[in-house]
């Protein structure tokens, strides 16, 4: 039963650092004002996404001014993820 759980909330971090990275695309489309409500979240955002981001984009550089490193991204984490918790579950059978 334990093991279930940590699986859950290996999930919900998951899930949470991919929409994380949404937040952090969509926000890339709109100027910014530092000091204000939005501009704080982008700055957490961007801590907390561009260092996973930049893995990537020194292997996919932008093609036509679109950068397509984020769809990588989260492509990876879904790998990761679907071979985390089958793992996870069989050592939960093991116990």
């Amino acid at each position: 039963m334990l093991i279930y759980q940590i699986g859950q909330v290996i999930r919900a971090l998951f899930n949470f650092y991919e929409m994380l990275i949404v937040v952090w695309c969509i926000l890339s489309w709109f100027p910014v004002r530092e000091g204000s409500l939005v501009g704080d979240v982008a700055v957490v955002v961007n801590r907390l996404v561009a260092p996973y981001m930049n893995l990537f984009r020194r292997f996919v550089p932008p093609l036509g001014g679109i950068d397509f490193s984020p769809i990588i991204a989260i492509f990876t984490l879904s790998i990761i993820e679907n071979v985390v918790l089958p793992l996870l579950g069989a050592l939960g059978a093991l116990l």
